[in-house]
């Protein structure tokens, strides 16, 4: 049930406003400027007015309000036409911030009709644009396009590339509102090329930030950290808190897809903060729907039913169907996880219903795939089977990776329900490539050095800023020190202070970097392990899955019993970045007599340790020694079927910690030969990654080397493994 939880997690932000490239906060101080010298109360105080408004809207609300209605009374005073139109489109863009919907609706109308009696048709533009995204937000879809559309027409006849760059991707959201999703990017594509071409960088953001929305709906979690990453960096250099409230909101959720609660959360409660400082209703709801997801993953129901019922009274409150949904999925899933399935079937109609009604093709398949959970937890199969495969269906469709994960799963637990042993382990190997293609070796180390890059260059970026103000303070020092001579030896004494500062900087830089790295280092070891388990776990369930196909029900059963027992071992291990030596060697042993349970005794072992090694003191990291016992098991002997040996030695010498894994098999270049490829089994590649990575971490050499025997005149393969180790004395 977490997954489904995760995958309902996934509440974005549309990045639907643009703002010129200038940075925010200089745009108001120069406004402020001008405003000030400018005594005159004429059509330029108007303007001056209408912009200020319009700026502090993503920044100061109250402030936004008191600026907008100076400016409208004084529009009015002058009969000043433009400046009247231009003060309903700002008003409008407060009453969206502050999900006042009907209002700003009925402003964006008033300024059509004064844009319309100008023929001004950039303006006429400007209000299609405005009263589209207020239909959004009011589930009026059909007539969102339909604005959309005439803005287009409009844009394309007079030749306004700002205005149908804004139009294309307006109507990706539309899109991607409804679920199209190659529709959607496609909009935000030609979006994104018009928009390039004018040099308008908040609109290709706003773009860039809804199509990383889409790559991590569908799984494509690296491209997605990218995309974000360039957008949060220009908001954060604008001071846009808009826009920066939005961008580590959809940030927030990379990376608890990749079960970094820790970071999450500190994006969402910056998110928070921000979106609450901007009375935004609807941002502030959609943090803390995302804030309570992350809580139940932490297993903190009250606390994350707390957060999850402030959404819905928000979402109520400014008939947020879109956010309703999100919330109700959410509290479905939760009571689920509380083993309260007729609460959680409530929540989940509700929120099929909602999504149907607004023609949301990526919640409906939400929707499915929670009732077919529930609905399975409620033994009732046929109607499990029936929302599980609507739901596969619409995640195929829509190429939603995550959710074919999911569904996949429930699926192969429903055929299994209903004795349907052979579609059953069809969808469980089709969960288990989906999960492979999600939590890859690729993508790990993508993820890790794009974050490091990301931290790098803002360290650097800051740096060079720090660096740059004190090279300006030290010339305007200089200068003034030449108009006195006496005053030379002060100008010396400067300098040499801002040299140790920079000397300084640099060093508090290079050990910031170095944290960051042993940190993602840390990350991506986690990482690492949380595929070795599933891994395991997979392959130990597919061979159950024969043996009940098989009809072995005693053997089933012997298995079964086993197996937990090993599960749970392994389960505890995994969890510790390091664990006792002794308790790894109970798991191999339990794991080694599994598969005899399953060959009928078909492999003579032998586990030695030698004396020096004291196992209740030895700390090693867990499931390192596993996977090279696995591949032998699987591939060393070929057709030999008597006399099959596989011996695991541990010995310890000059600080070094040695595991040999030998068998007498046919040779690793017998099987290379016969196999025709080198390719390495999924469970040897992570566990030489993360032997890269223990090395690092540990400080210390950890390595690993597989040989043919037959260079020791021997048959076989033998494997040997320098682990990483820390030594703790026994209680």
């Amino acid at each position: 049930m977490k997954s489904i939880a995760k995958y309902i997690f996934l509440v974005f932000s549309f990045l639907l406003l643009s703002k010129n490239a200038q940075s925010q906060s200089s745009v108001i101080d120069s406004l402020k400027k001008e405003l000030f010298s400018h005594k005159k109360y004429d059509t330029t105080k108007v303007n001056l007015l209408n912009s200020l408004a319009y700026n502090y809207n993503d920044f100061d609300i109250d402030k936004a309000e008191e600026k907008v209605k100076e400016a409208s009374l004084l529009a009015k005073k002058l009969n000043y036409s433009n400046g009247i139109a231009r003060n309903y489109l700002v008003m409008s863009n407060i009453h969206i911030t502050k999900a006042e919907y009907p209002e700003a609706f009925d402003n964006g109308l008033k300024a059509l009709r004064v844009y319309e009696k100008m023929k001004d048709y950039s303006g006429i533009i400007s209000s299609y644009g405005i009263l589209a995204r207020v239909s959004i937000y009011q589930n009026e879809l059909a007539k969102s396009l339909e604005y959309y559309e005439k803005g287009l027409l409009l844009a394309k006849d007079k030749d306004n590339l700002k205005g149908e760059g804004a139009m294309l991707k307006g109507m990706g959201n539309v899109s991607l509102y409804k679920g199209d999703l190659d529709l959607a990017l496609d909009f935000y594509q030609k979006s994104i090329v018009i928009n390039k071409k004018i040099n308008n960088k908040k609109e290709y953001l706003s773009a860039l930030n809804n199509t990383a929305i889409i790559y991590n709906m569908q799984g494509r979690s690296l491209e997605a950290l990218d995309y974000f990453n360039k957008c949060l960096v220009i908001h954060r250099e604008d001071n846009n808190k808009q826009h920066i409230a939005t961008t580590t909101l959809n940030l927030s959720s990379v990376y608890w897809e990749r079960y970094q609660h820790e970071k999450a959360l500190t994006l969402l409660q910056e998110s928070l903060e921000l979106s609450k400082e901007l009375k935004d209703k609807r941002s502030t709801a959609k943090c803390l729907v995302n804030i309570g997801a992350v809580y139940m993953d932490l297993k903190e129901y009250p606390q994350a039913l707390d957060y999850l019922n402030k959404a819905v009274s928000i979402n109520r409150s400014i008939n947020n169907k879109n956010g309703l949904i999100n919330c109700h999925n959410q509290i479905g899933a939760l009571y689920l996880l509380k083993q309260k399935p007729n609460v959680a079937l409530t929540n989940f109609k509700t929120c099929l219903e909602l999504s149907q009604s607004i023609e949301n093709k990526v919640k409906i398949c939400y929707s499915n795939i929670g009732l077919s959970e529930v609905y399975f937890v409620l033994k009732d199969y046929s109607k499990a089977l029936s929302h599980g495969l609507e739901g596969k269906k619409t995640a195929d469709e829509l190429k939603l990776l995550p959710q074919q994960k999911e569904v996949t799963l429930i699926l192969s637990k429903t055929y299994e329900a209903l004795k349907k042993y052979e579609k059953s382990f069809i969808y469980f190997k089709l969960h288990k490539t989906y999960n492979d293609s999600i939590f890859n070796k690729e993508n790990i180390e993508k993820i890790t050095q794009l974050e490091y890059e990301y931290k790098y260059q803002q360290e650097l970026e800051s740096a060079s800023n720090r660096e740059i103000k004190l090279t300006k303070s030290v010339e305007s020092t200089s200068l003034d020190l030449k108009k006195s001579q006496r005053n030379s030896l002060i100008a010396i004494i400067i300098i040499l202070l801002v040299s140790i500062l920079s000397a300084s900087l640099i060093f508090y830089l290079k050990l910031r970097n170095s944290k960051a790295e042993n940190q993602n280092i840390l990350i991506e070891q986690k990482l690492l392990r949380s595929q070795m388990t599933p891994h395991f776990i997979f392959n130990s369930l597919s061979v159950l899955q024969g043996m009940i196909l098989n009809k072995e029900e005693k053997k089933a059963v012997s298995y079964l019993s086993k197996f937990s027992k090993l599960l749970r071992i392994i389960l505890e291990n995994s969890r510790d970045k390091t664990v006792l030596l002794s308790q790894e060697l109970i798991a191999i042993e339990n794991y080694l007599a599994l598969h005899n349970i399953e060959e009928n005794e078909a492999y003579n072992y032998s586990l030695v340790v030698d004396k020096s090694i004291d196992i209740l003191s030895f700390n090693i990291p867990p499931m390192l020694i596993q996977p090279f016992i696995e591949n032998a098991i699987e591939h060393a002997f070929g057709t030999q079927k008597e006399n099959r040996k596989i011996d695991i030695h541990l010995k310890f010498a000059n600080s070094i910690l040695i595991c040999t894994i030998s068998d007498n098999g046919i040779g690793i270049d017998t099987l290379i030969k016969k196999e025709k490829s080198q390719k390495k089994s999924l469970a040897t590649t992570i566990t030489s990654e993360r032997l890269k990575i223990l090395s690092k971490d540990f400080k210390m050499r950890g390595s690993m080397k597989i040989e043919d025997r037959v260079k020791f005149n021997e048959h076989g393969t033998i494997v040997t493994l320098v682990i990483p180790y820390k030594i703790e004395p026994a209680e």
